[in-house]
């Protein structure tokens, strides 16, 4: 974990994250950064995957979400949608997500996805509705 990050982040595994190689790198209700690298996330032609995009987006915005809504109330996904601008076939895609709405029951944030030459690759966003705590799967 990099340094600087909240301690209550290692509570919150996530595989899929891990799996992709997600890097946290800033992490407060007001602004979450982070990256992935775009070997090992690309589609057939060899460009970085829309779906990564996806993933991108949602994790940031989701962790912002924990970030305003803990300890009582508990972040999910309900509505996520990416625009994406132009391919990248090598390095890094960095994500820097920035709340539009954070309610008492729900959150909205906007993610904008740039390549290592600082280009907007895609543009995202992700609302979550809150529950409480001990609520979700309910």
């Amino acid at each position: 974990m990099s340094p600087g990050l909240p301690d209550w982040l290692a509570e919150l595994p996530s595989p899929l994250d891990d799996r992709m190689g997600l890097e946290l790198l800033e992490l407060t209700p007001e602004r979450v950064v982070g990256r992935m690298p775009v070997s090992g996330n690309t589609q057939p032609a060899g460009l970085w995957h829309g779906g990564a995009s996806g993933v991108l987006v949602e994790s940031l915005a989701s962790m912002g979400s924990w970030a305003y809504g803990r300890p009582d109330r508990l972040p999910v996904g309900v509505d996520l949608n990416v625009t994406h601008h132009r391919g990248v076939r090598e390095g890094w895609v960095t994500g820097v997500a920035t709340p539009i709405h954070l309610g008492r029951t729900s959150t909205c944030y906007e993610v904008v996805l740039t390549d290592d030459a600082g280009r907007r690759v895609a543009t995202g966003r992700l609302t979550c509705r809150l529950l409480p705590s001990g609520s979700v799967g309910e």
